[in-house]
């Protein structure tokens, strides 16, 4: 399959990969029709996604499967009056719904706007509107359904609720009874142009107001090197990612990149995140490989792994913040893997990455992915010498590269902030070091200046994750009228460590920073938290810590 998209498709080193990568790009590229259908012609009863839930259902769909229920549900939503263009919101959860109703959305040539459960009717109006949604599918529970319904009266482009059940409610489609009255899906006779918007996320960031992130057609195209070679996949692998369906990283983990490699797609549909019930599934299910944000493996490492047969498993990845490198050793340690870590935006593709042939450094984000023109930049815009810290940028001069985002919709001045002068501006700052990985610091906002030092929070929540007290901690920085600015630990405990929390621990955590770091980085505050605030993708929420403090 892939050898239709890339000129070469195996490398046995960064240098092979970083000179001869190289994109074929068809015209009128849909991922639904030239990589799914095609698969479902080529490998029709080859597993293609494989579905289950907390209540033990079971559902097993092939690429011929995928094909005819996609097929299905283009033309029910075509006859609910659903066309190219349209904003189609989906919140649906993990429930298996999602998967056909994208590959149905890109048949059309409508957009598909993933949401995450958790909005409320404020939330879902101000998508709404900010983005003329025309249709929302939605998980038929309670709770979404109440919001949906509630957001109709303030949302005047809305014409069409759909629910897939199990409740139904007065206004609402009832996908499951209606779908099996469409038509046959004809293939819209007006292709999509590359350039088409294709997928909307509104970014559940770490400050300000979610913006609207605009991605093409190209965007799917430019996740065949995420799952074919970050996550190492091939037609053998059951690949389980860790991702509510509202976030990007389910796209990048749970569709694009792995039926690229014709990959089994392995969907776990749970309430509540338990560690146990995450490595019951890779047990029962066989899962060969692996990815989650680093939040996860925190937990992960925290049980006994020798109540699981974990033997299938061949290949693990992360990604969706900074990995601790005490989390890479102890996860080396219990299962003999190393943790292969990507770095990259809900604007882009993976831009950072380690790949199968790259020995993986414990604590980097890995090499520049060629698919992207990667350099890091001073305040004043001159580039870095190894070793210094400045921010992540890609450089779009010669032309957009396949993945990157198309603008920030309906915010020309919002989209020029951050990419103007052949610069796309990440945010996020790092340093290389003298083989060329990169070493994540934080974002621009949360680098900390205190008595004239730069630190960076994630080197001192690194230090703190080596003390075996620590389960999670986040670094910000409090004013301070004599420093400037003070750092700030505020710290999850593990459970047989609770009952010491105090300041004889305190004491033992600073101390133990100034041991393992540079002493001038040690947090001269520490608070003791049950949780720490996370956007739905599992990032630490600094900026609602900051707040808080700010209010005290």
């Amino acid at each position: 399959m892939i050898e239709k998209f890339l000129k070469q498709t195996t490398f046995i080193s960064q240098e092979d990969y970083e000179k001869n990568l190289e994109f074929i790009i068809p015209e009128h590229f849909n991922f639904a029709y030239d990589v799914m259908d095609e698969w479902a012609k080529e490998k029709p009863e080859k597993l293609a996604l494989l579905w289950t839930n907390d209540e033990g259902e079971c559902i097993r769909f092939s690429f011929k499967d995928l094909k005819e229920q996609s097929d299905r549900a283009a033309a029910y939503f075509q006859q609910l009056g659903i066309g190219k263009g349209d904003m189609v919101m989906l919140i649906l959860k993990r429930r298996y719904e999602f998967w056909i109703s994208m590959l149905a959305l890109h048949k059309i040539g409508a957009v598909a706007i993933p949401a995450t459960h958790m909005l409320t009717t404020h939330d879902i109006v101000y998508r709404n509107n900010r983005a003329s949604v025309k249709a929302i599918i939605c998980a038929g529970e309670e709770y979404i359904m109440q919001q949906v319904e509630g957001s109709k009266a303030e949302s005047p482009t809305l014409k069409t609720l759909v629910s897939i059940g199990p409740k139904q409610a007065e206004g609402f489609h009832d996908w499951h009874k209606e779908w099996n009255d469409a038509p046959a899906f004809v293939r819209p006779t007006e292709k999509n142009d590359n350039d088409d918007t294709m997928l909307m996320y509104f970014t559940s960031g770490t400050s300000g107001e979610p913006k609207m992130v605009a991605h093409d057609f190209l965007y799917a195209l430019g996740h065949l090197t995420t799952g074919v070679y970050w996550h190492n996949l091939g037609e053998d692998s059951i690949h389980l990612t860790v991702a509510d369906t509202g976030w990007g990283k389910a796209v990048w983990g749970k569709m694009y990149g792995q039926w690229f490699a014709g990959a089994a797609v392995f969907v776990f549909d749970h309430e509540k995140f338990t560690a146990d019930k995450i490595l019951r599934q890779i047990e029962k299910y066989r899962i060969t490989s692996f990815c989650a944000p680093p939040t996860v493996y925190r937990f992960l490492i925290h049980e006994d792994f020798s109540h699981y047969d974990l033997s299938s498993l061949r290949y693990c990845c992360t990604a969706g913040e900074a990995l601790n490198p005490a989390v890479f050793d102890k996860f080396k340690e219990l299962t003999g893997i190393s943790l292969m870590e990507g770095f990259g935006q809900t604007e882009t593709t993976m831009t950072l990455g380690t790949m199968p042939w790259t020995k993986p450094k414990p604590g980097s984000m890995g090499l520049p992915n060629p698919q992207y023109d990667i350099d890091l930049i001073k305040p004043d815009g001159t580039p870095c010498e190894d070793g210094e810290k400045g921010e992540i940028v890609v450089r779009t001069n010669a032309g957009k590269p396949v993945g990157l985002f198309k603008y920030y919709y309906r915010d020309d001045e919002l989209t020029h902030n951050v990419w103007h002068d052949g610069l796309y501006h990440t945010g996020d700052v790092a340093w290389r070091d003298e083989d060329g990985y990169y070493w994540f610091e934080g974002r621009i906002d949360d680098v900390i200046k205190s008595s004239g030092y730069r630190i960076g929070p994630f080197e001192v929540e690194s230090a703190l994750m080596t003390h075996p007290a620590v389960v999670e901690c986040a670094i910000t920085g409090v004013p301070d009228e004599i420093r400037g600015m003070v750092v700030k630990a505020t710290v999850v405990l593990h459970k047989d460590w609770k009952s010491k929390a105090g300041d004889e621990l305190i004491k033992e955590l600073q101390n133990h920073v100034k041991h393992v770091t540079a002493p001038y980085k040690y947090p001269r505050i520490i608070e003791f938290v049950d949780e720490l605030p996370k956007t739905i993708s599992g990032k630490i929420r600094r900026v609602e810590i900051r707040e808080k403090d700010n209010k005290k």
